[in-house]
């Protein structure tokens, strides 16, 4: 399996709003839905979510639990973005890790499990978390750091830089911090209506899954193209 990342604006507020108070109190799930005009189909995907949340034990990984699930139900409410196998968890360079924050900074210690990562390990796992006074600081570097912006271009090679920061400034302008996850949507590149989307596939911005889609068919047609001089 290949890495689908995204990337979910959301503030730290909204991370406690949205999932962490309604494990405590379902019944929010009504109000915030309404406010929000979230459709009644993905209300109760939320639902199913916040289930599935209550199920999480204390030696279990937060990373993959609440923090992937907080990922998953972001895409409920808003805008979230798609980079295919790019993600600044890869990285190896310290130099990025001054703009993250922790797990233990954001929520209470009696709500989180006893394995904390704070960035993607596997699979189906939420990444690193910008709050979003360094997003708005990585995109001020990224213009003006000569190290941050061959870091980030390198990690999010062939135009995949262009989604990452249309993620880090919509987060900027709506005054969000950003999530970064995994296989959250998982694109069908042959047929994007075919794609599968553990949130709401629609609050997608397309771009990156269209960028993707284009490599895909590149590579189809390289193979196709080999196989035919072979003949």
């Amino acid at each position: 399996m290949g890495w689908d990342i995204s990337y979910h604006p959301i503030s730290e507020e909204q991370i406690n709003e949205w999932y962490f108070d309604v494990l405590d109190n379902l019944e929010l799930i009504e109000k915030l839905s309404a406010d929000n005009k979230i459709e009644d189909f993905y209300k109760e995907k939320y639902k199913e979510t916040i289930n599935v949340g209550l199920a999480t034990k204390t030696d279990d990984i937060f990373d993959k639990s609440h923090g992937y699930y907080v990922a998953v139900v972001q895409g409920f409410f808003q805008k979230f973005f798609y980079t295919r196998g790019s993600a600044l968890s890869f990285s190896k360079n310290q130099l990025l890790k001054e703009y993250y924050k922790k797990w233990d900074k954001i929520i209470s210690n009696e709500k989180l499990t006893k394995n904390v990562y704070n960035q993607i390990i596997e699979n189906y796992c939420s990444g690193v978390y910008i709050p979003k006074n360094k997003v708005v600081e990585l995109i001020n570097d990224y213009e003006n750091n000569f190290e941050v912006k061959k870091e980030l271009d390198d990690l999010f090679s062939h135009n995949r830089i262009k989604v990452f920061l249309k993620a880090l400034n919509f987060a900027k302008e709506n005054a969000l911090g950003l999530l970064e996850a995994t296989e959250v949507i998982e694109p069908n590149p042959i047929n994007l209506n075919n794609s599968s989307c553990y949130s709401n596939l629609f609050n997608c911005d397309p771009e990156g899954a269209i960028l993707y889609q284009q490599t895909a068919m590149e590579q189809i047609a390289k193979i196709k193209k080999a196989k035919f001089k072979d003949r």
